[in-house]
């Protein structure tokens, strides 16, 4: 049966209908509001007030259909400028580099002719000096041996002719020989230049990058001692989230070798994640935002399987620990007094395994479930709060569950495997794992996981590629850092 509405429920009901903004910010900023004030606050806004009137119907039948249609519009008209925005760039970006390259052959072969001529002309008085000094030894000689009639007309002659020959063939190939070592002078002298460019370039980008993140900060961080980050819904842009990053130190290769994950919990993935064109960028920014809060989970699960192991041993408990013991039997969906089946539910789902799904089922946090829904793992519904799949066939009515931030999405996910009948053979086998003090793998445990989707064995075979291709498995033995430092975030 349905809830029935107090009066002043009805009157935040009307204030959302006609989307009082006044009203708006007041619950926003956490402030209570009578029912008289509400009355006065709708009556300055010329809001009439019926006496009976039931809510469910206009949000039913006009407020939601509106809103809908207006998202939808929204979202075609932001697919639009985003596609005539890539092209753009594409055009923009192949003219540039069209000219640069064409501008840039022209000036090198200009440079080089000119190099070329003025080292040619640079040799003629050198040659000049050497024929001279050669072919006044030579002549000397010459008309001194005719002179003395030690040497015939007729002879001399050829000799003469001769010598001219040589002298000829000789200075054109000293002049290729010198245009040559010019051209490869010429070469030389570019590619150094190239190099001392590149240097200086890689001296001055930081300082640059660091005077521009000054000018226009899109998000201002503040350290203070505290135990972890959590970053509300800012509707923040990748390149705000990447400069975060930054700020912060989160880099996976060190998360690789330290094994350790500072507690960075967003609440959604930006909503231009899919814009980027780098795709390495791209699932490395999905597993900096996704990687916390899987390890968060599984180090609460932990921490409930090591109270469990010390309450089960005890043999007087406590009126808390009995209360708490209800709890989880009610989470994990146990019958009452079945310690062992609780103990063998109230365990990790490796992170590999979850990374693996999360990345397939969200298409690396640009599917439009994750998006407009934080729904990264695509569980299906059939009662509550969900997205339509758009491709759905007509004899069906499941959606995708969708959560107010993206760690609940991990909860339920986590909370599906380890309840539902269709992973029993998931929880034995993890369960013989730990029995034989085995770590636990998720290579070991992807065959299990069939009934996950329709596709059974060529989902195992996806997930598998998934894990070794991104190395997935170096994030399994990841903790949280237990002495990071809270950032304060104000837009």
């Amino acid at each position: 049966m349905k809830k029935k509405l107090s009066y002043r429920d009805k009157l935040l009901e009307l204030a959302y209908i006609y989307n009082v903004k006044e009203i708006q910010e007041y619950i926003k900023n956490r402030k209570n509001l009578t029912s008289g004030q509400l009355e006065l606050i709708l009556k300055k806004n010329k809001i009439a007030i019926p006496k009976d009137f039931k809510t469910s119907f206009f949000k039913e039948n006009l407020i939601k259909p509106i809103s809908k249609l207006k998202n939808d519009i929204y979202d075609f008209k932001e697919d639009q400028i985003r596609a005539k925005n890539r092209l753009v760039r594409k055009t923009e970006n192949f003219k540039y580099d069209t000219q640069r390259k064409i501008s840039g052959s022209l000036k090198s072969l200009w440079n080089n002719l000119g190099k070329v001529g003025l080292n040619f002309l640079n040799i003629i008085p050198t040659l000049g000096q050497t024929f001279y000094k050669f072919f006044a030894n030579v002549l000397t000689e010459l008309f001194n041996g005719i002179y003395n009639q030690q040497i015939n007309p007729k002879n001399a002659r050829t000799a003469i002719i001769g010598f001219f020959v040589i002298v000829g063939v000789t200075t054109i190939i000293i002049a290729g020989l010198t245009n040559l070592d010019d051209v490869n002078e010429v070469k030389n002298v570019k590619i150094e230049k190239q190099i001392v460019k590149e240097k200086e370039e890689k001296k001055q980008p930081k300082a640059q990058v660091k005077k521009e993140e000054k000018k226009q900060p899109e998000l201002k961080v503040k350290k203070n001692s505290v135990a972890e980050v959590i970053l509300p819904d800012l509707n923040l842009k990748t390149q705000t989230v990447l400069n975060l990053f930054k700020d912060v130190d989160y880099d996976l290769s060190q998360v690789r070798n330290k094994k350790l994950v500072k507690p960075i919990y967003f609440t959604q993935f930006p909503k231009d994640l899919d814009e980027l064109q780098n795709t390495r960028l791209k699932k490395e920014t999905f597993i900096k935002i996704v990687l916390p809060l899987i390890v968060a989970e599984n180090e609460r699960i932990l921490a409930d399987r090591k109270k469990l192991k010390r309450v089960y041993k005890k043999k007087n408990t406590t009126d808390l620990e009995k209360q708490w013991l209800r709890q989880k039997l009610l989470e994990y969906k146990v019958k009452k007094g079945n310690m062992e089946e609780l103990l063998q539910r109230v365990d990790i789902i490796p992170t590999s395994i979850a990374l693996a799904q999360a990345a397939k089922e969200s298409g690396w946090g640009t599917s439009r479930f994750a998006l407009e829904g934080n729904a990264i793992f695509g569980q299906w519904t059939w009662s509550g709060q969900g997205i339509a799949p758009l491709n759905r066939e007509s004899n069906k009515n499941h959606k995708i569950l969708k959560f107010p931030i993206l760690r609940a999405s991990v909860k339920a996910y986590q909370n599906n495997l380890n309840t539902h009948k269709s992973y029993i053979k998931f929880r034995e086998k993890r369960s013989d794992m730990r029995d034989k003090n085995k770590d636990i793998s998720g290579l070991d445990l992807t065959h299990t996981l069939g009934n996950y989707a329709q596709t059974g064995a060529e989902y195992i075979k996806i997930l598998n590629q998934i894990i070794r291709q991104n190395r997935l498995t170096d994030f399994e033995p990841v903790r949280l850092v237990n002495s990071v430092k809270q950032i304060e975030l104000s837009s």
